[in-house]
């Protein structure tokens, strides 16, 4: 299995709450923050197993306060909801940025099931 890339450029882009991965001069990726803490890879989003994921609700306001490098292989995200773990791999940003609007999709569906909201 090939490794994804590691982003050439991260930017925070404040104004438009998005994290902002370049790839190149003409592939870029802004992530919503929303979209991002809602799909965090931690235990604690993602369940310890089969079917234990949590759905995360109410994080339309969120914001990160912090991202700071994790080895050379991932980013560590704190957000303004105190959340900080889970780290978002290379490999794991990679799929999100070019899956986006799958997971978003799929993200949207669990919550309309769940009578929750954003």
């Amino acid at each position: 299995m090939a490794t994804a890339p590691r982003p050439t450029q991260i930017k925070l882009q404040t104004r438009s709450r998005c994290l902002e991965l370049s790839y190149s001069e003409t592939e870029k990726y802004p992530l919503s923050y929303e979209f991002l803490r809602v799909l965090s890879p931690s235990a604690e989003v993602r369940g310890h197993g089969p079917g234990s994921a949590v759905l995360q609700t109410g994080k339309k306001d969120v914001t990160i306060t912090l991202i700071e490098p994790a080895g050379n292989y991932a980013l560590k995200i704190t957000y303004s909801d105190g959340h900080d773990s889970g780290l978002y791999t290379w490999d794991y940003l990679y799929d999100l940025c070019c899956n986006q609007k799958a997971h978003w999709d799929d993200y949207l569906q669990k919550l309309e099931a769940a009578g929750a909201s954003r």
